[in-house]
């Protein structure tokens, strides 16, 4: 019978603490290229965000108008007394298919290898949906494939391309230099701007 990757089943994975994508902090990719952002008022979405920890860095460092987002609710409460002073009404228990808004940034870290991956080619037309026009979606794909069955599921640059190809202009989308060494040599990070105006 197939997984059903649903709210209850991630639920469930982080009531029983089986969260081993979890580094337990912002890694340095994402750190680094938060830290060279001048726009604060950015509206910035974090999908599928887990425990965001890279929320908390943004909204701590006057991105105020950051959104989190995940169909789990464990993960939102636990961010929520985290950081009580982060706004109700930007923390989203939602699917991100069903999302609606528009940002300037979407910020994608360890949600892309969590669906399911026959909606790979859904993801990347709805967050350019999402975004502004200009808009980019910054972060880190796998580049790797694991030997259990997933989530997380693994691919290789060549196979996102194809995804993001439409919708999108590559600014930046080669291996991570500063990843965490468990991960090094193993992620992609990319900066996409949305095409069209």
């Amino acid at each position: 019978m197939k997984q059903e990757f649903n709210a209850d089943y991630w639920q469930n994975r982080y009531q029983l603490g089986q969260t081993g994508w979890d580094v337990g902090a912002i890694t340095p990719p994402l750190r680094d290229y938060f830290n060279q952002m001048p726009n604060t008022g950015q509206r910035i979405l974090v999908p599928g965000c887990g425990n965001a920890y890279e929320a908390e860095y943004l909204f701590r460092n006057g991105f105020t108008h950051t959104y989190i987002a995940d169909v789990a609710e464990a993960p939102l409460q636990r961010f929520s007394e985290r950081v009580p002073d982060f706004p109700k009404n930007q923390l989203l228990l939602q699917d991100f298919f069903e999302l609606g808004g528009t940002y300037d940034l979407i910020v994608e870290q360890t949600f892309f290898c969590a669906i399911d991956p026959q909606l790979r080619g859904d993801y990347a037309r709805k967050c350019a949906e999402l975004l502004m026009p200009g808009g980019k979606l910054v972060g880190l794909l796998f580049d790797t494939t694991f030997e259990h069955s997933g989530p997380p599921f693994g691919g290789s640059r060549e196979e996102y391309r194809t995804y993001f190809k439409p919708y999108f202009e590559f600014l930046h989308f080669e291996t991570a230099y500063n990843s965490i060494p468990p991960r090094q040599g193993r992620e992609l990070f990319i900066e996409l701007r949305k095409l069209g105006v």
